[in-house]
């Protein structure tokens, strides 16, 4: 019989292990605190429920990524949670079902069965906040300077910003009549930057429509990429110019929260743009393939649940902020070392020890005093004089 090695996980499948898991939940906490700061009330979703819940809106580019099972009890197929965003979405719309604007915010582990890349962890710990109800590029301000907030807060170092909006590509692409089909292959080529193809797919289109497709290829860089837009599609449908002027808005906000911010712009760049509908943005920092942070505008992605909301919000993995952060996250150390002994006055000066937030770790039946270092015990519990007092630990 083959030898199964039981403590084997699977690719991508990990473990967290003290102290590391500690400083996790130190961090998780602190972030939230962060976002009950600004407003945002906090959400726990279900880590699985019905497929056709899951992949509604934001949820159906994560198809791919969904485990997927039958349920026992009703036979219908149900899906572990890739992505917490389409849940939050449908308790703002069908849940709470607020008139006015609505923060919400989470934090929980999600499971993909495809890693983003070949590098990461399928089982990140989602952790992000969601702004319902308002359309305006201030609740994308609120956002974003919310996200780059909570990178401060962990110290993440030499944070860049990538800004976009998909509005401009789809303007554009809606004028243009482009079929389903040669839409998503004009996407595909302007997300390459393939210049060849993006001509080839754009001939046969209005002279004008054409050269404003094609210059999206070259329309990346810094803050002056924006006025050289703003006369490059001077002529583009009226969706397309109030896509930039929301673009100019936001940039000019974020400028005067963030001043050293270095901000990049390319208009070519259509992340998410099967379910996002304006600004997108995503957080780098050297060394990292892939972004640390990102979000955007999704309006209309309750509609599935019964009320098209204006949206816009971020998320990010929470293992990966405290690995590149650099703040000190201060764990409990020491603690106090309680005898094997079943006196009543001990265990009422242990209670009162644990409520005032000591750590007291009991030593179990054969375990000697010199057991209590190895479980970062600095202190005892000794009796003298009838009275249980803590004092230093000595071997």
């Amino acid at each position: 019989m083959a030898t199964v090695d039981r403590w084997l996980l699977p690719d991508g499948i990990e473990e967290v292990l003290p102290p590391e898991a500690a400083r996790i939940e130190v961090a998780r906490r602190q972030v939230l605190d962060l976002f009950q700061s600004w407003g945002y009330e906090f959400v726990v979703t279900p880590h699985i429920e019905y497929l056709e819940s899951l992949l509604t809106g934001a949820g159906q580019d994560l198809d791919l990524r969904t485990f997927k099972v039958i349920d026992p009890q009703s036979g219908r197929q149900m899906g572990f949670r890739a992505d917490i965003t389409p849940q939050v979405a449908r308790i703002d719309a069908h849940t709470l079902r607020r008139e006015g604007p609505s923060r919400l915010c989470y934090a929980g582990s999600v499971l993909h069965a495809q890693p983003r890349a070949l590098s990461t962890s399928r089982s990140p710990i989602q952790l992000g906040a969601e702004l319902y109800g308002d359309a305006s590029p201030s609740s994308d301000v609120e956002v974003i300077s919310l996200m780059l907030a909570m990178l401060q807060l962990a110290e993440v170092p030499d944070v860049h910003m990538d800004l976009g909006h998909v509005g401009i590509y789809r303007g554009l692409a809606q004028a243009a009549g482009l079929s389903g089909a040669v839409e998503q292959q004009l996407f595909d080529a302007l997300q390459r930057k393939a210049i060849d193809e993006v001509i080839s797919l754009t001939e046969g289109l209005p002279a004008d429509l054409a050269q404003m497709l094609r210059s999206l290829v070259d329309l990346c860089g810094s803050r002056e990429v924006l006025s050289d837009a703003r006369r490059r599609l001077a002529g583009a449908p009226t969706p397309v110019l109030v896509a930039l002027d929301e673009l100019l808005t936001i940039a000019e906000r974020l400028s005067v929260r963030f001043p050293d911010l270095p901000l990049y712009f390319d208009l070519g760049e259509l992340r998410g743009y099967h379910y996002h509908t304006g600004v997108v943005f995503a957080v780098f920092v050297p060394g990292v393939g892939q972004s640390i942070a990102q979000g955007g505008r999704y309006d209309d992605i309750g509609a599935d649940f019964g009320r098209a909301r204006p949206a816009t919000g971020f998320s990010t993995d929470l293992k990966t902020l405290v690995t590149l952060g650099r703040a000190e996250i201060e764990l409990p150390s020491g603690g106090i070392w309680m005898p094997d002994n079943t006196d009543a006055a001990l265990w009422q000066t242990v209670c009162q020890l644990r409520s005032e937030g000591q750590r007291v770790v009991q030593a179990l039946p054969g375990q000697p005093l010199a057991a209590a270092a190895e479980v970062d015990c600095d202190r005892q519990l000794v009796q003298q004089d009838g009275i249980w007092q803590v004092l230093p630990l000595v071997s």
